[in-house]
């Protein structure tokens, strides 16, 4: 595993943890690493004090635990995806399908989230439906 400082072009900066230097690099080519504040693709690596174990102990700091959000903006995000959750529908891969089915009134209308291949996504934007990208990722893989 390995952690690295992030920055998008608005000059947010985070860390996210990857496999490995080749899995981020995948990643980046793949256009699937985001911003985690605003969820922008122009993410870039940022400067980052690198850190060296030494071989004397070191007083360990108290760490938060890891599945606490390290800052407002990442307890937003916490709080707007419990609301998106709670008052939504998953219908996972099948969202691009089930958006149609909602606009063309072939399914009932209610709120739903879920997984669209960029290519789906553009084409429901180009047929009139409003769908918007969720600043975070799938939560069976991250």
């Amino acid at each position: 595993m390995i952690c690295y400082t992030l920055k998008c072009a608005d000059d947010h900066r985070f860390d996210s943890w990857f496999q490995s230097a080749e899995a981020f690099d995948k990643l980046m080519a793949a256009g699937m690493v985001t911003c985690s504040v605003c969820g922008a693709l122009g993410v870039e690596k940022a400067i980052m004090a690198p850190q060296v174990r030494t071989a004397r102990k070191q007083p360990q700091k108290p760490e938060a635990p890891l599945s606490a959000p390290a800052s407002p903006a990442e307890q937003a995000l916490t709080e707007m995806r419990k609301m998106v959750e709670a008052n939504s529908e998953d219908v996972g891969d099948n969202f691009a399908d089930e958006a149609r089915a909602i606009h063309d009134g072939d399914a009932p209308e209610r709120s739903i989230y879920g997984q669209a291949k960029p290519e789906e996504a553009k084409a429901l934007i180009d047929d009139g439906i409003e769908v918007s990208p969720l600043p975070w990722g799938n939560k069976r893989t991250n």
